[in-house]
């Protein structure tokens, strides 16, 4: 029972809100210490430093580079107001438009924080303008903005690939028809809303649409850093990380070829890179300690027998699973719960039968749901921290409809992964 009374002492210790990294590594050497296995921790550099030295997670703070510039060279601003424009004389226009961008900010920025700050600074105002349902509002931009979350490149699918030990390549070709049939679904919700409710979503019938030369000035340059990204890694010509770095090197050419570019936004973005890189690494460094202790108090051979011994068999544990995975994005983080509970869960689902590739797919659509689940979403902080003006009330009920799409996506990935090109079960 003592990896469970560790598990259980950490998550106590997140909701009183200690720093993640911190609880998980001192939680970590408590128990150690307790259990008279402190001599565990001789292990710690060897860990750290092949953390630190991975291939795969040197992708990270390149292709988060490579979303900053484009975020703080105004790029991103730019496609959104010229989208958001084109669909404004539809009901719910704008809110279509703030899909589509957020599908290309996914596939280019990758950054939840980004993209909902920028969505929320520029599309919200004008929606609040024109009469908008505030709580749809509030849902449609939390929702476009946590995308990149499940939409190559994701932070979270390297991760993942990283976890399951499985090509990050692979993993991001086989979640691109996922993430795009999630985003069809929030434009198909939009539709039905302005539909049924008109005004909740008006139309701006008076507003002037872009001219085709200011869309394709503002769409076509990020779609073909986006193709020469992805389309290098699907085309297996480079890796992933080889890729993000030439999207690191594109996303400058870009801000130049806009006039976008200064050093001041070159030395915000290295720094913000910096720092959010360091909060990552940070986490895996205490999250690799927890699971070191975890593992070798007998916490994860507990947990693989009450996972063998559920009821309905490979169904069961994997039903299992999703749900407790859903239940703990309520109150953690997609990094603490890739490094800390998909370990544990996975060798049994593998073992099952289960094809890692599509389980890495149904974990990042699963993890995704993190960011929008309150009390502790981070799409939802970003949101209410860029946009004061909405209630926070507002902002959970909004985005209920999406977790629900979200919800929806998952089944039909468990029920019928064949639409998706994927296999449940290894062949």
């Amino acid at each position: 029972m003592t990896g469970l009374a560790l598990f259980a002492v950490a998550f106590l210790l997140l909701m009183l809100g200690y720093p993640v990294a911190f609880t998980f590594a001192a939680v970590a050497v408590f128990f150690a210490a307790a259990t008279g296995q402190l001599e565990l921790f001789a292990m710690m550099p060897e860990r750290i430093y092949a953390l630190m030295t991975n291939f795969s997670l040197m992708a990270v703070p390149l292709f988060i580079f490579m979303g900053l510039i484009l975020q703080r060279s105004g790029l991103a601003e730019m496609l959104l107001r010229t989208i958001g424009m084109l669909f404004r004389r539809l009901h719910g226009g704008i809110a279509i438009g703030t899909v589509l961008v957020g599908t290309i900010l996914a596939a280019s920025i990758g950054i939840v924080g980004a993209s909902v700050t920028a969505m929320s600074l520029i599309a919200l105002p004008v929606m609040l303008q024109h009469g908008y349902n505030r709580r749809f509002a509030a849902g449609i931009i939390c929702a476009a903005g946590t995308l990149g979350q499940i939409i190559p490149p994701s932070i979270v699918l390297i991760v993942l690939a990283e976890v399951l030990q499985v090509p990050v390549g692979e993993l991001f070709r086989a979640a691109l028809l996922p993430g795009l049939a999630l985003s069809g679904l929030y434009i198909v919700w939009t539709f039905l809303v302005g539909l049924l409710k008109p005004s909740w979503l008006p139309a701006l019938s008076g507003e002037n649409s872009p001219s085709w030369q200011e869309v394709v000035k503002a769409i076509v340059p990020p779609l073909l850093l986006i193709v020469l990204v992805l389309g290098s890694i699907f085309a297996g010509i480079v890796t992933p990380t080889e890729s993000a770095a030439i999207g690191a090197v594109g996303s400058i050419a870009l801000s130049l070829l806009y006039r976008r570019f200064s050093w001041d936004v070159l030395w915000e973005a290295a720094r913000e890179t910096a720092r959010i890189s360091a909060m990552v690494f940070t986490i895996l460094i205490g999250a690799t300690a927890f699971s070191m202790v975890f593992s070798y108090t007998g916490g994860e051979h507990t947990v693989h027998s009450f996972l063998e011994a559920l009821p309905g068999g490979a169904g069961g544990v994997l039903a299992f699973s999703m749900l407790l995975i859903f239940t703990l994005g309520f109150f953690l983080d997609f990094v603490e719960i890739s490094y800390i509970v998909v370990p544990v869960i996975a060798p049994v689902l593998l073992r099952a039968g289960f094809d890692p590739i599509w389980l890495g797919v149904l974990l990042g659509m699963n993890l995704q749901t993190s960011f929008l689940t309150p009390p502790f979403g981070f799409s939802l902080f970003y949101l209410k921290g860029s946009a004061p003006q909405l209630e926070t009330l507002d902002i959970y009920r909004g985005v209920a409809p999406f977790i629900a799409l979200q919800l929806l996506c998952l089944m039909l990935l468990i029920l019928a992964p064949e639409l998706f090109g994927l296999h449940r079960m290894v062949k």
